[in-house]
């Protein structure tokens, strides 16, 4: 087993890249499968996500070669429908798959995906807009068959907003015979960039970005090429870890336009902090309490919660923190208790954290893919050694973090026992 092991209460200094946008890459991966041609994805992160995707395509037959943050997939030589229920069960984005498949082969067997264990992520959704479009849905607790001969054009009203639902089905109906409206769509950046790898394949896609898209379908779709934007999740996190350990960081590669929300909660939680085009500089800041509620895009991103709450024991007074997206999302906190932080669970969406308190060094065990990033944070600011286990889910969506948070000047490793 490998494990993290952190000396906390050390300054960082110097500049951290970000790496292309894990939740982008993911489905450029899945929009592959809609193609007639190669595909050529460039900026993509080197994260156990991607590897496990490229995997379950491998499975289905499709070749794909890799180079570094390159990786070029031909879809051409896929020769079944049904995964591997072994590789579905690690990734939970391998759910993208299902409207590609059903879309480009009529036929689609999953197993029902895998991933963090953050709360009740349904399928519904997904089903419900893929029937909407004409598939025949058979369904079971361990797997789902959908079926089609052609799929048609649909109006799909989404009853709350859902990224990876919006983008499933945006990709499903480019091939689908008529126009598809979805209503009350995600907006988060990688939808548009999405669709702009989607229209420069040959797809009709507009409204991406907004809460209405419409798809006109086509018959076919070709080969194309593009570049991953940066991973705003990466970039939040890296500034909430120069301010939580009191240093001068520079965040580079990055979109702060991405991360309006984020940079003016962290403002307001007196944060001082340098933006310019593509980087964010941290500045040590004694920061103060303030109240947070994630939301949709272009609200607060549920995925940097983790790290602004452990933020918050280092901020002077009580902030509410509200998870408004996933209802297990704040179980974490209880491990923050453990090391010294003062966190009430009002309900499974609410805490009130009381700051600031010093932070003592444990072994701990990373539950999720955020919160064991945050955990990474808390070690850093703790006093003593922390033994972070699990990495592999941190791993699963950043890249190499070790030797970038070393170049840094901080005092991880990982070991294996």
């Amino acid at each position: 087993m490998e494990k993290y092991v952190i000396e906390g209460g050390h300054k960082l200094h110097g500049e951290i890249p970000v790496y292309g946008a894990k939740n982008e890459a993911l489905k450029i991966i899945a929009a592959s499968v809609l193609l007639e041609g190669k595909c050529t994805i460039k900026n993509i992160p080197e994260i156990e996500d991607i590897n496990r995707l490229v995997e379950i395509l491998e499975d289905l037959g499709a070749k794909v070669e890799r180079n570094g943050h390159e990786i070029t997939i031909d879809p051409q030589s896929i020769n079944k429908t049904k995964p591997s229920d072994d590789l579905v069960h690690k990734l939970r984005s391998s759910v993208m798959l299902a409207g590609p498949l059903l879309a480009h082969y009529g036929k689609v067997t999953m197993a029902h995906p895998g991933g963090c264990v953050i709360g009740q992520r349904p399928i519904d959704m997904f089903l419900s807009g893929f029937k909407a479009m004409g598939a025949k849905v058979e369904e079971n607790d361990h797997e789902y068959t959908l079926q089609a001969k052609k799929l048609h054009g649909a109006k799909i009203v989404m009853p709350w907003v859902m990224v990876t639902a919006t983008e499933s089905l945006m990709m499903t109906a480019c091939l689908a015979e008529g126009t598809t409206t979805i209503i009350n769509a995600a907006m988060e950046p990688e939808i548009p960039a999405l669709a702009d790898f989607l229209n420069s394949c040959g797809a009709k896609i507009s409204g991406a970005g907004t809460p209405i898209i419409t798809i006109e379908g086509v018959e076919k779709l070709s080969g194309g090429e593009c570049t991953i934007i940066p991973d705003r999740i990466e970039a939040g996190t890296f500034a909430i870890m120069g301010l939580i350990t009191g240093s001068e960081i520079t965040v580079t590669g990055c979109e702060p336009k991405h991360l309006e929300t984020v940079l003016e909660t962290l403002r307001r939680a007196n944060a001082k902090l340098e933006v310019g085009d593509n980087w964010i500089k941290t500045k040590p800041s004694k920061l103060k309490a303030v109240e947070l509620r994630t939301h949709e895009y272009p609200g607060f991103p549920t995925d940097l919660q983790s790290p602004f709450t452990i933020l918050m024991t280092q901020a002077e007074g009580m902030s509410l923190i509200h998870e408004a997206i996933y209802e297990g999302r704040l179980f974490y906190t209880d491990k923050l208790n453990a090391m010294g932080a003062k966190i009430i669970m009002c309900d499974p969406h609410r805490v009130i954290v009381s700051g600031p308190t010093p932070l003592i060094a444990k072994k701990l065990e990373s539950p999720d893919l955020r919160a064991g990033m945050g955990l990474v944070l808390a070690g850093l600011v703790a006093e003593g050694k922390t033994v972070i286990d699990n990495i592999y889910q941190i791993e699963r969506g950043y890249e190499n973090p070790i030797a970038r948070l070393q170049a840094l000047g901080a005092k991880i490793e990982k070991i294996k026992e």
